[in-house]
């Protein structure tokens, strides 16, 4: 933590407003969320990263865990969407960026590949890409066709 507190330099400064330092997505968003639209995404690691960026915007604002201020208020004061909805907004927006590409390309290839004869091992089975787009996808009541539209 302190070390991100000497490289962050404006971030943690006390001088410089909290609505002006909401502006981490340029910099720490991008770099938390980097592969993320396409690897199956567990509440384990949802959980860390929400910790992570709140240390971050805690640190942003000044404040400790000692202060007992909640996340909400802080995140209000910095004016900051939580970050599990935008690893939500990545994957499905890489998801209609693969359903836009032909069946011919290399991304829809690999998407389409499956293994036959593959034992798998004893247990619950691995979360994969598409059980979170169809999760995510169900949670913001969307369908696939929204997908071929790139503005949406």
């Amino acid at each position: 933590m302190n070390e991100w507190r000497l490289a962050s330099g404006v971030l943690c400064d006390k001088k410089v407003q909290p609505k002006l330092k909401g502006n981490n997505r340029v910099v720490d968003r991008p770099t938390m969320l980097s592969g993320a639209e396409s690897w199956p995404v567990k509440i384990a690691h949802i959980q860390k990263m929400k910790v992570v960026e709140m240390r971050m915007l805690r640190c942003m604002c000044g404040y400790t865990k000692l202060y007992k201020i909640r996340n909400k208020v802080i995140r209000d004061k910095v004016s900051v969407a939580p970050i599990e909805d935008k690893m939500r907004e990545v994957t499905l927006k890489w998801f209609g960026h693969v359903r836009r590409r032909s069946t011919d390309a290399l991304v829809r290839r690999c998407e389409m590949l499956t293994f036959e004869g593959l034992r798998r091992g004893r247990g619950r089975p691995i979360k994969n890409w598409g059980e979170v787009i169809r999760k995510n996808m169900a949670q913001l009541q969307l369908t696939e066709v929204i997908t071929f539209d790139s503005k949406v």
